[in-house]
């Protein structure tokens, strides 16, 4: 298991799989009653990558998202709800206090093409680059609207189910990104990809968030994701003529 929590992986059991996860994502929203939620990615591991993490290798976890079994996140809010993406297809499941169970309510979630909605940090935006701010003025008088809650299981549930922009662009304060990349960034780049959506790390055109290998557990990575029309509208405005950061 590879957690926020914890600097060094907890090895567990004899499986094959190991799996990296935020146990409280949005954690600082709890006082104010705001949804948080937990972030998993799952990865298979080989008997020799187990051998060799038992050894102290920790560099045979580091695997890109697109090798990812599966993932997906839990939300705590007006209900409990459990979002699960295999390589085919996103099921949303919703906890049936009463049974006890989770229900099967949200079948082959599907993402919009295109939403007028964005979430992302506004109050980051002295610290962004020309052409990321750009993006957003263009976003800001033409007709979007801009809903952010703080806690990303919540932001990337809404554009899940309602299209949209999410993003969590790098900046001068952060040039590799805020948030880290296997078990915030990528599991919900396979999510959203699963379900027909685009996930792209913002630094370079059309790169992949599952296409960048982490270069530690614990490494961040930039995200914007969300509807394909929205993220390919966000990539012309800020690739056009510009160079990032």
């Amino acid at each position: 298991m590879v957690s926020e929590e914890d600097p060094s992986p907890t090895i567990t059991g004899e499986g094959q799989y190991y799996v990296a996860f935020d146990p409280l994502d949005g954690s600082s929203n709890i006082d104010v009653a705001i949804s948080v939620g937990t972030i998993f990615s799952i990865f298979h591991l080989t008997l020799d990558e187990k051998a060799q993490l038992k050894e102290g290798n920790e560099k045979v976890l580091l695997k890109r998202g697109g090798e990812m079994v599966a993932a997906g996140y839990a939300l705590y809010g007006s209900c409990t709800m459990l979002v699960l993406a295999s390589r085919e297809e996103v099921n949303g499941y919703t906890l049936d206090p009463n049974l006890g169970e989770f229900i099967l309510t949200h079948p082959e979630i599907k993402i919009k093409s295109r939403s007028n909605i964005y979430s992302v940090n506004e109050g980051n935006q002295s610290l962004w680059s020309p052409p990321v701010r750009s993006q957003f003025e263009s976003l800001r008088g033409g007709g979007y609207s801009a809903r952010y809650v703080g806690s990303m299981v919540a932001d990337v549930h809404r554009t899940l189910l309602n299209g949209g922009l999410f993003a969590y662009p790098s900046d001068t304060k952060n040039k590799k990104g805020k948030l880290r990349l296997l078990y915030e960034g990528a599991p919900m780049a396979f999510v959203v990809e699963a379900a027909g959506g685009v996930a792209v790390n913002g630094l370079t055109k059309t790169e992949r968030v599952l296409d960048v290998v982490p270069e530690g557990i614990h490494d961040r990575c930039p995200v914007v994701l969300g509807s394909p029309d929205n993220v390919a509208e966000y990539e012309r405005i800020v690739f056009a003529g510009y160079s990032y950061l």
